[in-house]
């Protein structure tokens, strides 16, 4: 599908830098999943499951230096909205300096207050909530309290979507959600498992 040109599609300032991404990984490895950024062909199928295309409303989790933020900015419909949640305030101003998007907003904080976030900028029920904070490097609590904040935010028919390492989320979102549905990403660095769940009408 094309999608019209808008500010998303032009060069951005200053690109995925590794470096600020692996230094972040150093300082917080806990709160940042991966040493280096996500690939192209990672990018590609979360926009494929995500089914960023048809979103009005979607919510990332942990944008970190916004290389999938990009990739989702330009499958992103002209009138949609992305949300950005990021808890570390560096990667949170890069990702805000580097796209000049009407379309996008940034906020600093926690992914525990998803819903808090949505009312602040006035969002309505996202179509579609994408995670790339690893799950399995966090307390089973707080693992548990951010799925929680995203089923209870997510339109009915939702989507969340995480893409991780280890096979955490899976354990933790099926309480809630039920099964997912699990692809591989192997030309990754490391190789990802992406989880889908849906939230149905009776969730």
């Amino acid at each position: 599908m094309q999608t019209p040109r808008s500010a998303a599609h032009r060069p951005d300032n200053g690109g995925d830098s590794p470096i600020l991404f692996f230094r972040s990984f150093l300082a917080r490895p806990k709160e940042v999943g991966s040493v280096i950024p996500s690939s192209r062909f990672m990018e590609r199928r979360l926009v494929r499951c995500a089914e960023i295309p048809a979103a009005r409303v979607v919510v990332e989790l942990g944008p970190g230096t916004g290389g999938t933020t990009k990739a989702l900015l330009r499958a992103l419909p002209p009138k949609a909205t992305l949300l950005a949640i990021e808890i570390n305030p560096r990667l949170a101003r890069r990702v805000r300096e580097r796209f000049q998007d009407p379309r996008l907003i940034v906020h600093c904080g926690s992914a525990t207050e998803l819903a808090e976030a949505l009312e602040e900028h006035d969002l309505p029920a996202p179509d579609v909530v994408i995670s790339g904070i690893p799950f399995s490097t966090m307390p089973s609590t707080v693992g548990r309290e951010v799925i929680g904040a995203v089923r209870r935010a997510l339109a009915v028919g939702g989507l969340f979507v995480a893409y991780q390492v280890r096979d955490r989320v899976a354990e933790l979102g099926a309480e809630v959600f039920g099964p997912p549905r699990v692809e591989r990403e192997v030309r990754n660095v490391p190789p990802m498992r992406v989880y889908r769940f849906e939230k149905s009408p009776a969730v």
